[in-house]
């Protein structure tokens, strides 16, 4: 049993090590309002048409 809390202890150690070297780590949990950081994502552009998949039958006739 005393193995598992040390074991917890050196993994939360660790943790924490890792946690405090990888920089801006925000551990607030969810945010909302104006201290919420959103992106947009690109807009898909209109002018290139999308690739229509050929019909199943021309392709069966095609054999």
């Amino acid at each position: 049993m005393w193995k598992i809390v040390v074991g917890f202890v050196v993994f939360a150690g660790l943790a924490l090590f890792v946690l405090s070297k990888g920089g801006d780590v925000d551990m607030g949990g969810e945010k909302h309002g104006a201290e919420a950081l959103h992106t947009e994502a690109p807009a898909a552009t209109a002018s290139a048409p999308a690739a229509a998949p050929a019909p199943a039958a021309a392709a069966s006739e095609a054999k």
